[in-house]
């Protein structure tokens, strides 16, 4: 098989919908929200994010502001899906926000004063999740300062200012079911819960599960889960199980054209510090992609390719735009097919496996392909139920 660029990454939409409801099927009451961050983890955000509304997802998650906006500028209502956006910064875009009815993060009272301002600047009220910190120890309010941002949100929204429609945090340990953060996050979580409801506040959802939580630890759903890495076919937890055995498929294939093949003789270097040189007369093929591309530079020497129906491996340090192949005795053709990650219906390396390879964790592999890698989209449109 060959393609007509390049490089490509080709998206399966209709394994992302079934995706979707196969972590449905586990959530009962809980409604899901698929989180479409850094480009849909480099699936490419509005595909994705359509693709999971058909499936029955029923909110957007995003990090910046400006990924939140980009879906409704793409043409995703509020009657479609709400949207949350959490990672905020004092000069964020709060106005255009508010006016786009995307529901906004706040982890501490400076936040909710931008958003006060805003909504005082719009005339519209605002939709605000207030987020605690249990124990992740990133985002969110501390336990000894959350009565007072609650205090403040309750009395915002009593003067018709704001919503407050969610509650929520984030697991530090989740990929770990047996740690103890867990229980602890858990626990924290639920007593943060007390004190906004013994204030008054009555919000639509509450979430606190991501991928390994939704997957793992039910009792963590609340009224909403949000569904990342998983929703893109991948393990969250891949020491305790691959994709399959969650009811998921891959959704990302990234492939290339054999750019070049010649026969070089024994003991030849191959590209840059000649970290490898070829044991005995060889043929090596050209794969046109390198870490420009995305493709871990870590994987030198390490990283898997499918090539002429077999499990190959990187030969010497992967370059910018390019790296080598060693086909021993084998035969390839220019403009071949090179499958770096896929399924691994066909034999080929996972993401997981290019994780592998380079210490690293399959969220890195998929969101750090890059823009010059077009995608390509399969099942497109197709509303296959939900």
């Amino acid at each position: 098989m060959r393609v007509d660029m390049r490089a490509e990454a080709v998206v399966d939409l209709a394994a992302l919908r079934a995706n979707i409801r196969s972590l449905r099927a586990r959530t009962g009451s809980a409604a899901v929200m698929s989180v479409v961050k850094a480009d849909g983890y480099g699936h490419g955000g509005v595909p994705c994010a359509r693709a999971a509304l058909e499936a029955g997802a029923t909110w957007l998650g995003t990090a910046t502001p400006e990924e939140a906006l980009a879906l409704r500028a793409a043409g995703i209502t509020a009657e479609q899906a709400r949207v949350l956006c959490w990672l905020w910064t004092p000069g964020g875009p709060w106005e255009q926000v508010v006016l786009a009815d995307i529901d906004i993060s706040v982890s501490g009272e400076w936040a909710l004063r931008h958003v006060l301002d805003a909504v005082r600047a719009t005339g519209r009220p605002a939709r605000v999740h207030l987020k605690a910190d249990t124990g992740l120890g990133r985002n969110g309010a501390q336990p000894h300062d959350w009565p007072d941002l609650v205090a403040a949100a309750r009395a915002a929204e009593a003067e018709g200012l704001i919503a407050v429609t969610g509650l929520w945090s984030h697991f530090a340990c989740a990929d770990e079911p047996g740690h103890p953060a867990n229980a602890a996050q858990l626990a924290a979580f639920r007593t943060a819960l007390a004190v906004a409801e013994a204030a008054g506040l009555r919000p639509e959802v509450r979430h606190l599960a991501n991928s390994p939580a939704t997957l793992l630890l039910p009792e963590a759903h609340f009224d909403l889960v949000r569904a990342g890495l998983a929703q893109y076919g991948l393990s969250p937890v891949p020491d305790l199980g691959g994709p399959a055995d969650f009811g998921l498929r891959p959704v990302m294939t990234l492939q290339a054209q054999i750019a070049q093949v010649k026969r070089v003789p024994a003991g030849h270097g191959v590209s840059y510090g000649h970290t490898y040189t070829v044991p005995g007369d060889t043929t090596l093929a050209l794969v046109p992609v390198g870490y420009a591309d995305g493709v871990p530079r870590h994987a030198s020497g390490t990283g898997p390719v499918w090539l002429a129906g077999k499990w190959r491996t990187v030969a010497g340090r992967v370059a910018m735009d390019q790296f080598v192949v060693d086909l021993g005795g084998d035969h390839a053709e220019v403009g071949d097919l090179a499958i770096l990650f896929g399924p691994g219906d066909r034999g080929e390396p996972t993401a997981e496996d290019w994780a592998r390879a380079a210490g690293t964790i399959s969220y890195e592999i998929v969101t750090r392909i890059g823009a010059r890698v077009p995608r390509r989209y399969l099942g497109a449109g197709q509303g296959d139920g939900g």
